[in-house]
């Protein structure tokens, strides 16, 4: 059938059914989860809030401050590999939600609703909580300090859903010429990297061609490129994008430190997620085991259903926490001290806890099917419109930090994103035959 007409089959032992009859892949659930996991993790040991003799409050990233952890970023540094999910999960989305007749605005409309609702939540508790706060009394820079909590993972879902809404282009790119679309944009890469000491605000250009390339190497994975391949041929992958990054690296041209790399995204990003794609699809027959393991996969498909609302509420839980402790007599011990890494697994059982409740309360906003407003969907403006919406303020909060009244502001036009998506409902099993506008579709469609 030649090389296109080759897709991998997700692996079946042991995977869940989703909506609609698509089979879960069990190796995609389980990588996600282990993203998120260490993500979690890493946070806890990351967040170190210092309240100064003269009342100021400042933030301390104590990992950073660590030799050690340098080098350990090569291997942990997992957000390239969120990308590379979400190509494989994205592109097979848009060819089943296609095959039923479905569009691009359609397809849109869906990952808008996905992204968002669970975003909405957050940022308007969050408004009305700081709101309070500072009609309490509580110091700005405490307010302030939580904002930007509940800011940072906003970066994650601008980038993250820019990447999303290209799948449909991308896709139709990538099955006429894979290739070149994804030279195009490693050379789009490259050259804002090039420009960014001369204007330094197009680095920012990278949030979208960086993630959208390693999003490509995802597709490359959905179109089973490297599930033929030779251990030997993926680890030499594997090793030959290492010794570049380290080329590059070593050379002064880009930082060794991968959070420094992140913040904007870099070509350093894009090899890691080279790196990390191949290391992926070489630990599939390991991974594909576990995921015959009842309870893991049970354990990872109880986590993959909130996944989206852990990931947005872990760190202003853990900010929030941080910032009510310095207004306490609670022991605070410095940061880096031994004292301070003891407490790491008490901090993390703490932001747990707290994640429960909110679990409980928003969690099923990432996949609740409602009914439809209007038999044949949204229109296009509509969809366009809300689309346009979000990013503003998430954009106005990547380039300038986000402010309490960024928060209100943000939480009122994801509002509005929501009621001009409208809402979406189910497939109905029984009629498969069914146009895509009578049958509905739901909003979570990733496998």
């Amino acid at each position: 059938m030649g090389f296109w007409g080759n897709r991998a089959e997700p692996a079946k032992a042991g995977s869940g059914q989703a909506a609609g009859g698509v089979r879960r892949d069990p190796v995609i659930d389980i990588a996600r989860f282990f993203c998120l996991t260490l993500v979690v993790l890493s946070h806890c040991m990351m967040v170190s809030p210092v309240l100064h003799a003269d009342g100021t409050v400042t933030t301390e990233n104590t990992l950073m401050e660590q030799r050690w952890f340098e080098p350990v970023l090569w291997v942990f540094q997992v957000m390239p590999l969120f990308f590379v999910l979400g190509g494989i999960t994205g592109l097979e989305s848009w060819r089943r939600l296609r095959a039923r007749g479905g569009t691009g605005v359609d397809y849109a409309q869906l990952r808008l609703l996905r992204l968002v609702r669970p975003a909405t939540a957050l940022l308007a508790v969050m408004f009305a909580g700081l709101f309070a706060a500072q009609l309490l009394g509580v110091h700005p820079q405490v307010i302030q300090l939580m904002a930007t909590g509940a800011g940072m993972p906003l970066w994650f879902l601008a980038a993250y859903l820019a990447a999303q809404l290209s799948v449909p282009l991308l896709a139709r790119l990538h099955s006429r010429a894979p290739w070149l679309t994804l030279g195009g944009l490693v050379a789009a890469v490259i050259a804002v990297d090039s420009l960014r000491g001369a204007l330094p605000l197009i680095a920012a250009l990278n949030m979208v061609f960086v993630w959208c390339a390693v999003q490509q190497f995802g597709f490359f994975i959905a179109d089973g490129f490297l599930a033929g391949r030779s251990s030997g041929w993926l680890l030499g992958l594997v090793v030959g994008s290492n010794l570049l990054l380290g080329l590059v690296t070593g050379a002064g041209v880009y930082s060794g430190n991968m959070i420094v790399n992140l913040n904007p995204p870099n070509l350093c990003m894009l090899l890691l997620g080279l790196s990390q794609a191949a290391t992926l699809q070489l630990l599939r027959p390991a991974l594909a085991w576990l995921g015959r393991v009842r309870w893991v996969i049970g354990a990872v498909a109880v986590a993959g259903r909130r996944s989206m609302t852990v990931y947005l509420w872990h760190l202003p839980l853990l900010v929030a926490m941080s910032g009510l402790l310095l207004l306490s007599d609670f022991p605070q011990p410095a940061a880096g001290s031994a004292a301070w890494w003891w407490a790491r697994p008490l901090v993390l059982l703490a932001v747990v806890v707290l994640l429960l409740p909110v679990l409980l309360l928003f969690g099923r906003l990432e996949e609740r099917p409602t009914a439809a407003v209007h038999a044949r969907g949204r229109a296009p403006a509509a969809v366009v419109t809300a689309g346009v919406v979000v990013f503003i303020p998430m954009v106005d909060a990547a380039l300038n930090g986000l402010t309490l009244g960024l928060l209100g502001g943000g939480a009122a036009c994801f509002m509005l994103a929501v009621l001009l998506l409208g809402r979406v409902v189910e497939p109905a099993p029984t009629d498969r035959s069914a146009p895509l506008h009578q049958r509905g579709i739901r909003a979570k469609v990733e496998p």
